[in-house]
């Protein structure tokens, strides 16, 4: 599943995270800093450090990753000019975030996996009213 989720990854040029996913997210930063990590792990790693990252917060102080910025706001003229303008994909994670970026349009593709596992904080993937 990893090594199937790594392929799919590889197109992304930039991550758009509300907080508690980027904070969820930020163990990949230095994952290769430690040791015993399976090959599959650490190519992740390396997908997600090259690829830019902006994490919508208005509490976040600080980023603790390279390439990334915070934005206070979302704003999904922004996100549409930087969707035409892309060479690279750009995925959203966070429900939340998620929820204002496809009430604006802005989602041309949905990816969920369905596990054996549960993650997540029992927040709904998709928002209601949306169509």
């Amino acid at each position: 599943m990893h090594s199937f989720v790594n392929d799919l990854e590889r197109s992304v040029g930039t991550y758009l995270y509300g907080r508690r996913m980027y904070e969820t997210m930020l163990f990949w930063e230095t994952v290769r800093a430690a040791a015993g990590h399976p090959p599959v792990m650490e190519d992740f790693a390396e997908i997600w450090q090259a690829a830019d990252k902006i994490v919508y917060s208005r509490t976040l102080e600080t980023v603790s990753s390279a390439r990334t910025r915070i934005e206070r706001d979302f704003d999904p003229e922004t996100i549409r000019q930087m969707k035409e303008g892309a060479e690279r994909d750009i995925t959203i994670g966070g429900p939340e975030l998620a929820a204002q970026a496809i009430k604006a349009g802005l989602v041309d593709e949905f990816q969920l996996f369905l596990t054996p596992i549960v993650v997540g904080g029992g927040t709904r993937s998709l928002p209601d009213k949306v169509g």
